[in-house]
């Protein structure tokens, strides 16, 4: 089995864990604590995606450093110096963010955020519970991108499968055992943060090579990589505005429980990162080798691949949740209410992240290249329409304009993102990628579920839709299977060797 198939899988077990067990206690969740607490929940979120912008590109550059010197020979000591280096600078920026939130946190309780039934005091202890666990996780995302650079993608797939298990399940004991307060759910998800970065800390040196020689700081590798690093810091900057500008707006405009109905349709939408973070994780490393040893044949048909692999793996599964979001969270939450009010956010925010999803390998190419222009320039454009459009679509139709404006953006990053990424990089492909990397996978699958949702029983009980839903996801994903070449020509193949 290649390395490369070898970290998809382990990534798609572990990712899959871990969006498993973090989305089925999220009724658990609202049960205990009431649904204005999960909109506390899903302002941490975007609190912690809006403080990840202090990553300063530092967790892409130790991936894309360690993935390159890894195919080098004699590089032991360089990568322990690295490791160290880019750490320090790290956990002082931890520490920032922990001391700012922390500062911050009584004006967000009671300027920002509108709650009733929490009270001030309660709020403002959460936040600053945020801020911590914010400055931990930052560490615990620096150590993995050092894994995924060494491709020791089962050891952090294991790790990863260990914390969030005793985060999300673990969490759901305290609420029923000790007390259902928002508060005690963040001091148990501090515990666990700390523990993540220090499994994640010592995984990561175990797995780099051993040096005779005494690691320390060097002031010379920032001087080094600091134009790759800040391209990608000003990328993450951009990219939170983006991704999280909608969750700012809303918490602001909407009262914390119909930001939460939101903040619960745009978490599970998020479940599609389940593929595209470890399709990603897996074949960036990779991109980046390739072109260290001027492959670019191998390197060529590695990214159709991969690019058609996205395509059969997740537009049929966030078209099937598009389509059926209404009978999904009936089924999953036993809550009418609540559903009623996700499913038709839900079923726009689906596309438009699987869309996003769709633009991540074609910018796993770029950064494999360290071409970061463009991805700064795209998101620059986006925001100055985005801001006006947002405002306008939150204040006329609520969170489902919101949720309209997002797909809108996802559509056209696929239209512009790619048209100007192929003008520089694998010029001539464009019209390929549009075919047979996406166009027939896709089309061919909606065309399949929408004639299974047009076909849908009234009747049916519910384990009958649940069955129905499966088949539904099933035979869509194997259409689109069959109509991508380099996977259809994967799947005859492994037929022949199993005969």
């Amino acid at each position: 089995m290649s390395l490369v198939r070898k970290n998809i899988i382990a990534n798609l077990i572990g990712s899959g864990w871990v969006a498993l067990i973090s989305i089925a206690f999220i009724p658990l969740y609202i049960h205990f604590m009431g649904v204005e607490s999960y909109g506390l929940i899903g302002f941490y979120l975007t609190l912690q995606a809006l403080f990840a912008v202090l990553d300063m590109g530092l967790t892409a550059t130790i991936s894309r450093e360690l993935a390159r010197l890894s195919a080098l020979q004699g590089k032991a000591q360089e990568m322990r110096s690295l490791v160290r280096t880019l750490e320090i600078v790290y956990w002082c920026v931890a520490i920032v963010v922990m001391v700012v939130v922390t500062l911050l946190a009584p004006w967000i309780a009671t300027q920002w955020l509108n709650a009733s039934a929490l009270s001030e005091e309660t709020v403002h202890i959460s936040i600053i519970l945020m801020g911590m666990m914010i400055g931990l996780r930052m560490p615990y995302g620096f150590y993995s991108g050092g894994l995924l650079g060494l491709q020791q993608q089962v050891l952090l797939n294991v790790i990863k499968v260990v914390a969030e298990t005793l985060r999300s399940g673990g969490v759901v004991l305290i609420l029923w055992w000790v007390s259902p307060e928002i508060t005690a759910f963040f001091l148990w998800q501090l515990i666990i943060s700390a523990l993540g970065a220090a499994m994640m800390a010592m995984a990561l040196w175990s797995s780099l090579p051993a040096s005779a020689a005494k690691t320390v700081y060097q002031g010379a590798i920032i001087r080094r990589l600091w134009r790759f690093a800040a391209g990608m810091s000003v990328i993450s900057l951009l990219s939170a505005i983006l991704i999280q500008m909608d969750k700012v707006i809303l918490s602001k405009m909407l009262s914390l429980e119909a930001f939460a109905y939101y903040a619960f349709a745009s978490t599970v939408a998020v479940c599609l990162a389940v593929i595209i973070g470890p399709l990603f994780s897996a074949v960036y490393p990779r991109f980046t080798q390739l072109l260290a040893n001027n492959e670019e044949s191998v390197l060529k048909g590695l990214y159709h691949k991969s690019c058609q692999l996205m395509t059969v793996l997740v537009m049929p599964l966030a078209l099937v949740i598009s389509c059926f979001s209404s009978e999904l969270l009936r089924l999953w939450t036993q809550d009418e209410v609540l559903a009623g009010h996700a499913a038709p956010i839900l079923s726009v925010l689906i596309i438009g992240t699987a869309l996003n999803g769709m633009m991540t390998l074609p910018f796993a190419l770029q950064l494999a290249h360290g071409w970061t222009r463009l991805a700064i320039g795209m998101n620059i454009v986006a925001i100055i329409v985005l801001l006006p459009a947002l405002i306008l679509a939150v204040a006329s139709y609520g969170a489902s304009g919101a949720a309209v404006i997002w797909l809108l953006l996802n559509v056209g990053y696929i239209i512009f993102g790619l048209t100007l990424m192929h003008r520089k990089i694998f010029r001539g492909e464009l019209r390929y990628w549009l075919i047979f990397d996406f166009g027939l996978p896709f089309l061919t699958s909606m065309g399949v579920i929408i004639c299974f949702w047009l076909l849908l029983p009234k009747d049916m009980g519910t384990f009958g839709q649940l069955l129905w839903i499966l088949i539904t996801g099933l035979v869509s994903c194997c259409i689109a299977a069959w109509t991508a070449p380099a996977i259809r020509l994967e799947l005859l193949q492994r037929v022949q060797i199993w005969r």
